[in-house]
């Protein structure tokens, strides 16, 4: 046989062998479709004010607590957009992320991670830049450490997990769900798709994604991703590093949305609120107002409370365990399922921090 036609057979076998690879991939791909109407317990809880010193919020929205410290983003301050806080106690700290378009300064605040008091990592999304903070509670301060600018591929993300290698990013072009980046700020991989019908979004795929947009989180020890959609009433699982992916519709379904000029102006509910995933469970706050409603309050001069009034928990799997009915309307979560309390930003009372015992 001569050399051409033994260099030929081994590129026909390598080509046979790569589309039988492809072929295998696809058939062992596992996407399982669930739903929900209900959850087996509901129990209604009554929250807690915690009274806080010195600082005034517009828009707390975020909160997490690690290390007997409290942190509070506030969306729309006008000074400074993190404030962390002793936890108990309410005790001023410090203030940092200084709003300001200047070097070190923050031009929006979108999430933040707070994973200990050296690496407290948050999300500029007008300037597309994740910086690093440590807090030092005893000098009352916190400093920038380092700042991360995202690749511009990653058009303007607005939500974000930090892991051993990188970022966690929601994609927002309609081709994927999520993206790997490292701590370069560059796109290395990107999974997932967005679960809708088969010729949603074809002419409109950023609309698609702006109706499917998404909070995150990740538990690294699970390899578990969760995407709670804004609006509609769906959860997504995946698991990075296999093929799993798990789509959880509530009785409200998928988001609906009208594209106008390019954009995905919604026309549902208002959807999840945050999501948190714990050892144990899945939590997830949940509005389930309609636009219409909302529209129509407006109408008569009212005005609708921000936040949702219920705390829907799944296990890992996203089968529905229980839903907590709250006596505030809360925008954001922390849970700390060893102390069985979940604390939360309520954005529309004076004394905006609140903490719910849950069930033992």
């Amino acid at each position: 046989m001569h050399i051409q036609q033994i260099f030929s057979l081994q590129r026909w076998y390598l080509q046979v062998i790569f589309f039988v690879g492809i072929i295998f991939c696809a058939c062992n791909r596992k996407d399982t479709h669930l739903s929900y109407d209900f959850f087996p317990e509901e129990i209604a809880l009554h929250g807690e004010e915690i009274p806080l010193d010195t600082v005034l919020f517009r828009y707390p929205f975020r909160i997490a607590v690690r290390e007997g410290i409290a942190v509070v983003m506030d969306l729309h301050n006008a000074d400074y957009y993190l404030h962390a806080f002793t936890c108990p106690g309410g005790k001023h700290i410090a203030s940092f992320g200084q709003r300001g378009e200047g070097p070190g300064e923050m031009l929006s605040a979108e999430r933040f991670r707070f994973l200990s008091l050296d690496s407290l990592w948050a999300l500029d999304a007008n300037k597309m830049e994740i910086s690093r903070w440590h807090i030092f509670p005893g000098e009352r301060t916190a400093r920038r450490v380092e700042t991360i600018s995202l690749d511009k591929s990653l058009i303007r993300s607005l939500d974000f997990y930090v892991t051993e290698t990188g970022f966690i990013l929601p994609d927002y072009s309609g081709e994927y769900r999520y993206h790997l980046a490292d701590f370069s700020g560059k796109p290395v991989r990107a999974g997932g798709n967005i679960p809708a019908g088969k010729d949603a979004g074809k002419s409109a795929p950023i609309a698609l994604a702006q109706a499917w947009r998404s909070f995150l989180d990740y538990h690294p020890r699970r390899d578990l991703l969760v995407m709670a959609t804004q609006f509609g009433e769906v959860l997504e699982l995946y698991h990075l590093n296999d093929t799993v992916h798990t789509v959880i519709y509530g009785p409200h379904r998928e988001p609906e949305f009208r594209a106008v000029e390019g954009e995905g102006v919604p026309t549902g509910i208002k959807g999840f609120g945050d999501v948190q995933i714990t050892d144990n469970y899945i939590y997830t706050i949940f509005h389930g107002r309609t636009f219409k409603e909302i529209q129509q309050a407006h109408q008569r001069g009212e005005r609708p409370e921000n936040g949702g009034r219920f705390i829907y928990v799944f296990d890992p799997a996203g089968n529905p365990v229980r839903k907590y009915t709250l006596d505030h309307s809360v925008s954001g979560i922390y849970v700390d399922e060893q102390a069985h309390i979940i604390f939360a930003t309520d954005v529309n009372s004076d004394e905006p921090l609140v903490w719910f015992k849950t069930v033992q």
